[in-house]
């Protein structure tokens, strides 16, 4: 089976790439708006830029009318946003925080949320997720115009919290502590439980 994503709708090329790249770690990313409205969302295009300086980025698409959703949108009002970790046992409410809700209507709210306050910057951080990354805007790429348009967000890493419960005697994050969830394709998630350790070649 071949695919020329000139030739196929959008659609079947997200369906076999969201199969494809799995799995997909999961940024649940919780924002403000200038008027002061909390937002939180999740995007599995999601990942670790680099160290120097510590940066992230996360995709979001545009919805379904072209424009760009409440995350990208505060986003660009507010220059910050915090990636939030998604343990197992908050996959529900991260799942419900991705309907479609008017600007004006906080999912921290209808999903049941706690927010954290955050330490450098103006969003808030979800409470009940064991690690957050605070951070500020460094750069949007917009990849494409209209209805599912990719839109690359990169943050700085102002500053990063981590619940003591997570670590071990060395100060390591434990993963079955963390019990992390990511995204696999269809209505399918995994989690962060069964792993194997290859020796690093000399």
């Amino acid at each position: 089976m071949e695919f020329d994503p000139a030739t196929v709708r959008p659609a079947v090329f997200y369906h076999h790439m969201t199969r494809s790249i799995v799995p997909r770690p999961i940024a649940w990313v919780s924002t403000i708006s200038a008027a002061g409205v909390t937002n939180v969302a999740p995007f599995s295009y999601f990942c670790g830029v680099g160290s120097r300086p510590p940066s992230l980025l996360f995709c979001p698409a545009n919805a379904r009318d072209g424009q760009p959703k409440d995350t990208l949108r505060n986003i660009v009002e507010t220059e910050d946003f915090v990636v939030n970790i998604v343990p197992q046992a908050s996959a529900a409410a991260m799942n419900a925080s991705a309907v479609t809700a008017p600007s004006e209507v906080s999912e921290f709210d209808l999903c049941d949320l706690n927010v954290r306050p955050s330490v450098r910057v103006r969003s808030p951080g979800v409470a009940e997720s064991p690690i957050q990354f605070e951070c500020s805007l460094m750069q949007i790429n917009p990849l494409g115009e209209g209805p599912g348009g990719a839109n690359i967000v990169v943050g700085k890493v102002e500053y990063m919290r981590i619940d003591d419960a997570l670590l071990d005697e060395a100060g390591e994050i434990q993963p079955d502590r963390l019990d992390a969830v990511g995204r696999m394709g269809g209505q399918e998630y995994c989690r962060t439980q069964d792993r194997f350790e290859l020796d690093r070649p000399q």
